[in-house]
């Protein structure tokens, strides 16, 4: 419901100038979405939406330009390099483990990597839990992974 609701809001924010909290509250509300201001409010600071001018005088809400370093494959490379253990799936959920303390930054990476086949990824100290879509994409994903080694 979280992811759905989530994609509803970038697609309302990219049609729509939407200026508030209370507007896309009312606007999910409208869709179908049964929503308080505070799941508003941190679903706003999950998408990581900014607020840009309009022109006049009032300000709506976007989606982030994506700002990569151009040096991004590399720093994945690096860092998967340096710090991956292992890696390991069940059906779409592969697991990487590495060194302890490194797991959240390098699944950052991976998400800054925007491989298409990656959701996303919840990163610990020592363990990456990557989530791909669709599940036939696993195996290509993994010997992507395996390649970094």
């Amino acid at each position: 419901m979280k992811i759905r609701r989530q994609m509803k809001i970038l697609e309302l924010i990219e049609r729509e100038e939407i200026g508030t909290q209370e507007e896309l509250a009312e606007k999910l509300r409208q869709s179908g979405f049964d929503v308080t201001q505070a799941t508003v409010s941190r679903d706003i600071k999950e998408l990581r939406l900014i607020k840009v001018p309009t022109g006049d005088h009032t300000y709506r809400y976007a989606a982030p330009r994506e700002h990569q370093p151009a040096n991004l494959q590399e720093r994945l490379k690096r860092m998967f390099r340096d710090s991956a253990t292992s890696i390991d799936f069940s059906e779409n959920l592969l697991v990487i483990r590495t060194l302890p303390g490194n797991a959240m930054a390098l699944a950052s990476v991976i998400d800054g990597s925007n491989w298409p086949e990656i959701i996303g990824t919840v990163g610990g100290d020592d363990t990456i839990l990557v989530i791909v879509k669709p599940r036939e994409a696993v195996d290509a994903v993994v010997q992507r992974f395996e390649s970094l080694f």
